[in-house]
């Protein structure tokens, strides 16, 4: 304001106005930059020099707030020279800087730079702590936030980050008292109101953590984590309809979240309404194209709907997209032998031979591991006397004639398993059905064991 009554502001309109003024301003087309250049160089010009570098600082700031990092950080490494309050302050936020960008090393040497300049400043403390925190020395990061505590009581980031250190620490009880007492501070923060919850729920009190969420969604009602975290207790309670009203809501705001889709799909196949499971699944299914369980439920709630035509395209297309998927071969050869379609034998062969193919790769597998482990003991053999390597080369000679015996023969080499039973059986990925209940059921008649023999007048009644 005084220097407004002394028209320095008005110079430095004009002076931007005037084209043939000769500033010496940086070439930058922002009229922010340029002005605020001229008011630097005007205060430093007056006898309120101590003003400028405070106008340099809230220019970073500002670069902040525009997110132009790069020139946020040249602003404020001009002031590595100056005196020890605003070499402080700015050596703070380039700290902040490099450890949102996760460069731990450099937001430590600043940090250190911060703290030696000015012992005092609980800011540069705490950044201090947070560079310590994430080097995992959990007790010392402690100590530099309750020395930035003890000099600044107000200093709601140290408060906030002892919570969390106590809470890495196992020590719930002292983590609580931190938040609570941050709590009261802040009465509507929205993460302090998780912490709470959290570590009530780390405390297995699943009641106290229920109600501080209902506290959190009372002041961010659209956050879909909050609210899937109180379906997620209301289904550990055992409360399901609780439990789907809080997914379901999820849900609806974010319906991208893995879990949440498989829990509600999960709950309408509890509730025998596979037909509204669908719609979840195929969801899950675009959302991750490359995972076959999803498409495999599909089909399994379009077959446990009563849709075999549509839940069979599905398989064939599973197949077209899954070649190599022996669940979905089960499934096509089981339900095209139930319709009754002539493709069951092509589905048929193909499930033959990827269980042939199975069954080769694992013997390779289990033949290498047996080689390996006899090279090892010919190793530890070699060592032993001459008796030792009679009893190891006939041990060998009887494990290669067993495996001879084992062999098919010379002229066929696959006799053995090709009049093998295909195996058709399969798990069905959303576990047995329920069994209907029976109702109006026929009583079964006992058969009489003399209905085919004929009565003698001897056995009639006189």
């Amino acid at each position: 304001a005084q220097l407004e009554h002394k028209g320095h502001f008005n110079i430095v309109l004009k002076s931007h106005k005037d084209p043939t003024n000769n500033i010496n301003m940086p070439k930058q087309n922002n009229f922010f930059n340029a002005l605020h250049y001229r008011c630097v160089e005007v205060v430093k010009a007056s006898q309120y020099v101590e003003l400028a570098n405070d106008l340099e600082i809230n220019k970073a700031i500002t670069y902040l707030r525009q997110k132009d990092f790069n020139q946020a950080v040249e602003t404020l490494k001009m002031f590595e020279k100056k005196d020890s309050r605003v070499k402080s302050a700015a050596a703070t936020n380039l700290s902040f800087l490099y450890y949102l960008e996760n460069e731990f090393a450099q937001a430590s040497s600043y940090a250190d730079l911060a703290v030696n300049s000015d012992r005092y400043n609980p800011s540069a403390l705490t950044n201090k702590g947070n560079t310590v925190f994430a080097n995992g020395d959990y007790e010392k990061a402690a100590e530099f936030y309750k020395e930035a505590l003890r000099n600044d009581s107000s200093c709601t980031e140290a408060l906030y980050n002892i919570g969390l250190t106590y809470k890495r620490l196992n020590r719930l009880d002292e983590a609580l008292d931190c938040f609570l007492k941050l709590h009261a501070i802040l009465r509507n923060s929205a993460q302090v109101l998780y912490q709470i919850a959290n570590v009530y729920e780390l405390m297995e009190d699943p009641n106290q953590a229920i109600e501080w969420l209902m506290q959190l969604i009372s002041v961010v009602p659209t956050d879909s984590r909050a609210l899937s975290k109180l379906g997620e207790l209301y289904d550990s309670e055992g409360d399901k309809s609780q439990a789907f009203q809080y997914y379901y809501e999820s849900y609806r705001y974010f319906p991208s979240n893995i879990e949440v889709i498989e829990w509600l799909g999960a709950y309408y196949i509890d509730t025998q309404f596979c037909e509204k499971a669908i719609q979840y699944f195929e969801r899950a299914s675009l959302i991750q194209p490359t995972q076959v369980k999803w498409q495999l439920m599909v089909a399994s709630c379009f077959r446990r709907s009563g849709n075999y035509q549509k839940a069979l395209d599905t398989y064939k297309e599973i197949h077209r997209k899954f070649p190599e998927n022996v669940e979905c071969l089960r499934f096509l050869v089981r339900l095209c032998t139930d319709i009754g379609l002539k493709e069951v034998q092509e589905y048929a062969t193909k499930l033959k031979r990827l269980e042939k193919m199975k069954e080769i790769r694992e013997q390779r597998i289990k033949s290498g591991r047996d080689s390996s482990g006899g090279s090892r003991g010919r190793r530890e053999g070699s060592a032993g006397s001459d008796s030792g390597q009679n009893c190891t080369a006939s041990s060998k000679g009887e494990r290669l004639s067993a495996k001879l015996r084992a062999l098919p023969g010379t002229n066929e080499p696959y006799e053995s398993s090709s009049n093998k039973e295909i195996d058709a059986s399969y798990v069905d990925p959303l576990g047995p059905q329920a069994e209907r209940p029976k109702t109006a059921a026929k009583k079964r008649i006992d058969e009489d064991d003399f209905a085919d023999e004929e009565l003698g007048d001897d056995l009639l009644p006189e």
